[in-house]
């Protein structure tokens, strides 16, 4: 039995027609995941020293979208961790299903179970570092959301996409209803003030500390999972003979209903990142939809895709990227050599040492592209 007739297999009732073509990569999936990290590591340097050079109504709306909403609301750099979920999901009918052609469920499973582990481990090595302090649960950065979604979403690839939404939808109803009916000790049901609220007294609790900024951890590690799930529903579609086109429709549609789903219920459950409230959930996910469908127009669809090299070589080693940022003093070494000429550029010189670093940053990207070194857990 193929792996894609596996799939289907595994389906239940589901009669959707899988495409053989599993070992095909999505372009636009490695191009937004690239995309999106590169405002991480190095596109919100550039843009600042694009506003050293003078303030315009362009620049300062970028320089306002690069930085987290304070509590409330939403900005693009809110939808940077949810993009990740998402794409967590979409990829694993894709590998799941090359994988089946050789290996038997149970043999997936112990490979999904080991990079749960190694990325967990990455996330508590990558925020220790960060915090010159030993952390080993760290849920408000994107590791170990990453890891436990992953494994969740993997214990339901093999149900009907009608389960799948069925989770996805019950885990943010759960967690809206739970915000908003249980109460904390001393603070009344569906209080969600920074660090006075139900999420950050579990973080104390248990954790016996909560981080600055009111991040949430260990409540708040929970929603993310609903989202790569609507990845993994998306993931699915993508592997289906449907038309391009009508792949692109239907994403569409999810992606717009989830942002009016959470602009709806923002007035009852306000849209708060850092608590991952279910309307900032729903929001994030349909915007993060709708910014896919965008790069599968362009790219899969329209079929325009030199633009994105450059993104896709960043989106193809995206861990690669994330834990060097951390482990390694790229700004250091790079400013070893470039500080010196960016004193003699008056304004320019903050726009010169980030295109330094991002440009040396890509350079080693290329290097491990043309050698098909990929760092994966």
């Amino acid at each position: 039995m193929t792996g894609r007739e596996e799939y289907i297999k595994n389906q239940g009732t589901e009669k959707e027609n899988i495409s053989p073509r599993v070992s095909t990569r999505l372009v636009s999936l490695d191009a937004l995941r690239g995309w999106t990290m590169f405002w991480i590591v190095g596109g919100g340097s550039i843009v600042t020293g694009l506003a050293a050079l003078g303030h315009n109504i362009v620049i300062d709306t970028i320089v306002f979208q690069l930085e987290h909403t304070p509590w409330q609301g939403l900005r693009y750099y809110d939808l940077i961790w949810p993009s990740f979920m998402l794409m967590t999901g979409m990829s694993l009918p894709f590998s799941y299903a090359k994988r089946r052609l050789s290996q038997s469920h149970q043999q997936i499973f112990r490979r999904v179970l080991k990079r749960v582990i190694i990325l967990f481990l990455l996330g508590s090595l990558r925020e220790s570092v960060s915090q010159n302090y030993p952390y080993l649960i760290e849920l408000s950065s994107a590791l170990q959301p990453i890891a436990l979604a992953y494994f969740v979403a993997f214990l339901v690839v093999r149900k009907s996409w009608w389960f799948q939404a069925a989770t996805a939808a019950g885990i943010w109803l759960g967690y809206a209803l739970l915000l908003g009916f249980v109460p904390a000790p001393g603070l009344a049901a569906g209080t969600l003030d920074v660090n006075h609220n139900l999420v950050t007294f579990v973080d104390q609790a248990v954790l016996g500390r909560t981080l600055p900024e009111g991040w949430g951890t260990i409540l708040s590690g929970i929603p993310p999972i609903a989202t790569t799930i609507l990845g993994l529903l998306c993931g699915r579609l993508l592997l289906t003979d449907k038309p391009a086109q009508k792949k692109l429709v239907l994403i569409s549609m999810i992606g717009f209903a989830c942002v009016i789903a959470g602009l709806i219920l923002d007035p009852v459950v306000p849209i708060i990142m850092k608590l991952w409230t279910t309307s900032y959930g729903l929001a994030s996910a349909g915007w993060s939809c709708l910014l896919f469908a965008l790069f599968y127009w362009i790219i899969d669809v329209s079929g325009l895709r030199g633009w994105a090299f450059p993104f896709v070589v960043i989106g193809m080693n995206a861990l690669a990227v994330y834990m060097g940022r951390t482990l390694v003093p790229l700004d250091h070494i790079v400013g070893i050599f470039s500080r010196g000429i960016a004193a003699h550029l008056g304004n320019f010189g903050s726009l010169f040492e980030a295109l330094a670093v991002i440009l040396v940053e890509w350079l080693i990207l290329y290097w491990m592209y043309k050698r098909m070194l990929f760092l994966t857990a």
